[in-house]
């Protein structure tokens, strides 16, 4: 279990170290994205978590917002999860950011683990017209006994 749990760990280091989509380094940072998880159980080879989740521009011209999200995750999803937080820094090909531009679906890695308190980070490009990336800021902070690796899909709505 010990190195189950040091894999876990190792990935998620390395995703939230900057293992980014070489599409998100061309584009401009244009706000964040925090997002409320619910509480969830796993599934062994996936798992389905609902989110509340508000955009803070950081660049004059865009536009804040709130959004519903699901985040469905396939591969290794073992235990449970309290509720938690993301947060992702927003990239767009452009500083002009209009009022529901994350709305879509993104697609990426993400890696949890958590004994008690724990960490995890995704890394996900898509939006509208895939034209968006999104990059942990920080990682991501839960409570729980859980471990995932495997491939994200974020529909915010």
């Amino acid at each position: 279990m010990k190195t189950v749990v040091k894999a876990g760990l190792a990935a998620v280091a390395l995703l939230a170290a900057g293992a980014v989509p070489a599409s998100a380094q061309s584009r401009v940072q244009v706000g964040t994205l925090v997002c409320s998880l619910a509480p969830n159980i796993s599934f062994v080879i996936g798992s389905v978590r609902e989110m509340s989740c508000s955009f803070r521009p950081s660049v004059r011209g865009a536009k804040g917002g709130s959004y519903q999200g699901t985040v469905r995750r396939l591969g290794l999803d073992i235990g449970f999860s309290g509720s938690g937080e993301l947060v992702w820094g927003v990239f767009a090909p452009s500083a002009k950011v209009g009022k529901g531009a994350l709305r879509g679906t993104y697609v990426g890695a993400s890696s949890n683990a958590s004994i008690g308190v724990g960490l995890g980070a995704n890394v996900l490009v898509g939006g509208s017209q895939n034209t968006f990336a999104l990059q942990p800021l920080s990682v991501q902070g839960q409570t729980g006994l859980n471990l995932a690796l495997g491939v994200s899909d974020l529909t915010l709505r």
